[in-house]
């Protein structure tokens, strides 16, 4: 019989989620949209030295909550404050579940007092809807599909412009003064005629210490419109247009981990949950990849601190997972870190991989520019032989000049400078997922960076 739900596709893989999800037949995302536009190592570039201009109008999906609840549902489904949130502001939404651990993030757009969007892969996204329809509030929701799985054509564009002339670009383009827009705050002007909103953050470097960005959304049918105009503003000043291989390693350079393992898979308390996902939902094809294989799914699982969110919790409000958190503050953390890739190691894999036949010490090929092969990636890192956490979202950008991942290592071992060994390739020949060819696992020296790379 045919599963109806995760909970049910558990059932049937007899209680084997590891197992289930491992096999899944799920390769990485592939960005719905022009893979290069000039080619990816100077779109790359452009955000460290110019500009670079994404579109991110179709890989995305938008959830919209509205109704005078919306700011006490977020409250009680978020570890962040509320207190001075609406319209105009934003926040890196954390959702995690009564134990503490991650569900999901997401951007939070305040679109009006009472109307939020949150944006991101969608899992956060479904957790607060779920949210709000079993949990008696007053709010609205609907959703805005990422296009490939929705039927429907978008409701808006969403434009994202980065690097240090990034607001030179805009301002040129505008149709009058840019107004002052603080970080993760948003602002409005025209350009073209057409009305836009701007959020003020940054996908590339440390977040608040750069040269920032804006990410721009207007009407859908409007977009063309302005990106010509943002294009034409920004040939003055090397303003280069991004696709879909350049745009996933923005996150590398920024220490974000877009796909943590949700912690949805165990535990009584999210049996509803499980039971409310259909078995075409990302949570159910959740593919993982690498060469760390634990025996629990709850031991791939993430608090906040270990993953670089500590600081956006906040006691001051009642929220799911509040007390765990508690509990949990004073323990222990993993901790996030930069891995830097041995130029030599990778060289030697990739020549394997390319030059060895199967069976012959072959090795998983490393794709260029985006390295990840399944939904979340977790490689096995070791010091001395010892095993210290893993590697995950793995990428080449021409601003780092190597191969590089984020990792989360044990506290002890998160030294600038000390060197750790990543485990490239699956077990036992790889499994049968899409993206993976038969291959041997090769040993990649990494250096431990606690500030992003560059």
């Amino acid at each position: 019989m045919t599963a109806q739900n995760l909970e049910e596709m558990i059932q049937q893989a007899y209680g084997d989620i590891v197992g289930m999800l491992r096999n899944a037949p799920m390769g990485n995302f592939a960005f719905p949209y022009k893979p290069e536009y000039s080619n990816w190592r100077d779109e790359q570039q452009a955000w460290a030295t110019t500009a670079v201009l994404f579109d991110q109008s179709t890989h995305m999906t938008d959830v919209y909550f509205k109704g005078p609840d919306v700011k006490r549902l977020f409250s009680e489904t978020a570890v962040n404050n509320f207190n001075n949130f609406g319209r105009n502001k934003a926040k890196q939404f954390v959702g995690v579940n009564e134990n503490g651990y991650i569900v999901g993030d997401g951007i939070l757009f305040g679109l009006d007092d009472d109307e939020y969007s949150l944006v991101g892969t969608g899992i956060s996204g479904n957790w607060v809807a779920y949210c709000a329809q079993t949990g008696g509030y007053d709010v609205e929701v609907s959703f805005d599909l990422a296009s490939v799985i929705n039927p429907n054509p978008r409701r808006i564009f969403r434009f994202q412009i980065q690097g240090p002339n990034a607001l030179k670009v805009v301002e040129s383009a505008c149709d009058s003064t840019l107004p002052a827009i603080k970080f993760f705050n948003m602002g409005e002007f025209t350009i073209a005629g057409v009305p836009i909103r701007a959020l003020n953050h940054t996908m590339v470097g440390q977040p608040g210490l750069e040269h920032t960005g804006l990410e721009m959304i207007g009407p859908l049918d409007q977009g063309p419109a302005v990106w010509s105009a943002l294009v034409e503003a920004g040939a003055e000043f090397g303003l280069q247009q991004g696709g879909g291989l350049a745009y996933p390693t923005t996150a590398l350079e920024t220490g974000w981990i877009p796909f943590p393992v949700p912690s949805i898979y165990t535990g009584d308390a999210m049996k509803g949950y499980r039971e409310h996902l259909g078995p075409m939902t990302l949570e159910a094809n959740y593919a993982l990849a690498g060469s760390q294989v634990l025996a629990n799914i709850a031991d791939y699982y993430v608090t906040p601190w270990d993953i670089g969110y500590g600081r956006l919790i906040h006691f001051d409000h009642d929220f799911i997972g509040r007390d765990a958190l508690k509990e949990l503050a004073d323990q222990p953390h993993a901790e996030k870190v930069w891995l830097r890739w041995n130029p030599d190691d990778c060289a030697r894999v990739l020549a394997d991989s390319l030059f060895k036949k199967p069976g012959e010490g072959r090795t998983k090929y490393i794709s260029q520019p985006f390295s990840d092969y399944a939904v979340s990636q977790n490689d096995t890192v070791l010091a001395d032989g010892q095993q210290i956490g893993r590697s995950t979202y793995s990428s080449y950008t021409v601003n780092i000049g190597s191969f590089a991942s984020i990792g989360v290592i044990e506290r002890d071992f998160a030294h600038d400078g000390f060197e750790v060994t990543v485990v490239w390739g699956e077990p036992d020949g790889g499994t049968p997922k899409p993206g993976v060819e038969r291959h041997i696992q090769a040993e990649i020296r990494a250096v431990v960076s606690t500030a992003p790379l560059n």
